[in-house]
């Protein structure tokens, strides 16, 4: 009975017309930034930060939320339509959905995708309102050593998930932590790291980082590839809705790709994306009925799959933020920014202290995949037209648009400066083939992780063994060691290698 009360109230909350405004720009602007393609929900949450400096805190976290899963569904529209995935966990769907295009079932692909991710969405959202209250429960039990094994399984985790190879996710994820240390030290207070520029000694901004090597870093690498390689079909969508033979294939997939997509999406790293992965491969193992297209030609369960998993992911990763604090994934460290600039510490506490907030931000879940399904299906031909226009008069409007939104966040033009200079190492990052994510996750919990080692060892006088004596920081770092010991074992990690590569 306590969830439907607290239901009640976050109903109450996203229900008022200022909030179903953010929550419908929120969508409407994630959606149209992804579904561009090369532009992903981090990039776009990254650009779109600082234009929720301004609002109250519940309808910046609500309008950021809209955003992120307007991303996720834009993403498969450019996937489908263009044959480049509009961010990482759309890359499965270009393999079927692609095809179907080729074969003028564009619409049956696109509506596919946007059911099976409303339904995934709805159900990771009735997971989080579920098993958020007994999470955050247990959260309060734990002290500075447990919150610094728990970041450390977090950044672990990101490691073994994270795609490509092994030696740069560690790399990312230790620069990550270095650039965290630049500014003030926390408890003498003595500048670090800053060499003599006053700017620095605040810290390297957030926003810079996350927009330049998401977004600019982003923008340079798409400006590389040649304009005419581009396929795009302009021409005008046929045939919307799935016949009743496509929604009997298709229900039995989105149900695997829900369910699947929920788990995984929990898991620090790369939970949506290993989701997509996964639900494909559990797709292709399942017996191809008589007179169903192959894989890879245009069957529409390698569309509705991945697509439910990686939305029930999107959904299901807020768990570890809203309970415990962590960010488990890029996107969702992007979220702990915004609270924090909107004086809001991330935790157990958001729960007791702003259940407003917290429930608010729940239930503005539903309506925002209710209107994304709205959205996504009448607009596909709106979407068209948007791909079409050349991309030598698109991107320097969003780089104008950046510029001036790092430049209103705190009135200066170092920020600017920095956000260029990001750009720069973000396009070499893409050159090296290395996954910045990790970057971001290290960046994020590298001050965090450095405030709870050093609380945790003030507390007990300097001795490191509060970390295995207490049992759950413990139990942790026994996970985070089995999860090293196993990734490094040639077979897995051969399989490990296999999972993230697609024919």
């Amino acid at each position: 009975m306590e969830l439907f009360h607290n239901l009640a109230l976050g109903f109450g909350v996203a229900f008022t017309a200022q909030n179903l405004i953010y929550c419908f720009v929120g969508c409407l602007l994630g959606t149209l930034i992804g579904v561009l393609p090369g532009i992903g929900p981090v990039a776009t949450i990254a650009m779109l930060l600082p234009a929720t400096y301004a609002l109250p805190p519940v309808s910046a976290l609500i309008m950021l939320a809209g955003i992120y899963y307007g991303a996720q569904y834009g993403g498969s529209t450019t996937a489908i339509l263009v044959n480049l995935p509009g961010e990482s966990s759309s890359v499965v769907t270009v393999i079927d959905g692609y095809q179907m295009a080729r074969k003028g079932r564009a619409g049956p692909a696109l509506a596919a995708a946007g059911l099976g991710s409303f339904f995934a969405g709805c159900v990771g959202t009735v997971i989080l309102a579920a098993f958020a209250p007994p999470l955050t429960e247990v959260a309060f039990k734990f002290g500075p050593a447990e919150y610094f094994s728990l970041m450390v399984l977090g950044l672990l985790g990101a490691v073994v998930l994270a795609s490509g190879s092994l030696l740069k996710a560690v790399g990312m994820i230790v620069l990550g932590l270095l650039l965290g240390l630049v500014g003030t030290d926390v408890n003498s207070g003595v500048a670090r790291f800053s060499f003599d520029i006053p700017e620095l000694t605040d810290g390297i901004g957030f926003v810079a980082i996350s927009m330049g090597v998401f977004g600019y870093g982003e923008i340079i690498a798409n400006l590389a590839h040649p304009e005419g390689s581009r396929e795009i079909f302009a021409a005008k969508v046929h045939g919307l809705f799935p016949t009743k033979e496509d929604f009997k294939r298709m229900i039995p997939a989105v149900l695997r790709g829900t369910g699947l997509g929920a788990a995984l999406g929990i898991l620090p790293g790369g939970g949506a994306l290993l989701a997509a992965f996964a639900a494909y491969t559990v797709e292709k193992k399942t017996r191809v009925r008589p007179g169903e297209v192959p894989f890879g030609q245009g069957n529409i369960r390698g569309v509705a799959a991945p697509e439910s998993a990686n939305n029930a992911g999107a959904q299901t990763s807020f768990i570890p933020l809203l309970t415990l604090g962590i960010p488990p994934n890029a996107v969702m460290a992007l979220m702990v920014g915004a609270m924090t600039i909107h004086n809001i510490q991330p935790g157990p506490q958001v729960m007791s202290s702003n259940p407003e907030l917290f429930w608010g931000l729940i239930a503005s879940m539903w309506l925002g995949n209710a209107m994304l399904v709205i959205l996504n299906l009448p607009l596909i031909g709106m979407w068209i037209k948007l791909l079409t226009v050349p991309y030598r008069w698109l991107f320097p409007a969003i780089v104008l648009f950046c510029a001036i939104g790092v430049y209103s966040t705190n009135n200066t033009t170092w920020d600017v400066w920095m956000v260029g200079a990001f750009g720069l190492i973000g396009y070499l990052f893409h050159k090296l083939g290395t996954e910045p994510a990790p970057l971001l996750l290290g960046f994020i919990l590298g001050p965090m992780m450095e405030e709870n080692l050093r609380r945790a060892l003030l507390l007990s006088r300097g001795d490191w063994g509060v970390f295995v004596t207490r049992p759950i920081s413990a139990g942790l770092l026994a996970v985070a060691a089995l999860l090293l010991v196993i990734v490094l074992l040639p077979a897995v990690k051969h399989k490990r290698e296999e999972a993230f590569v697609e024919d």
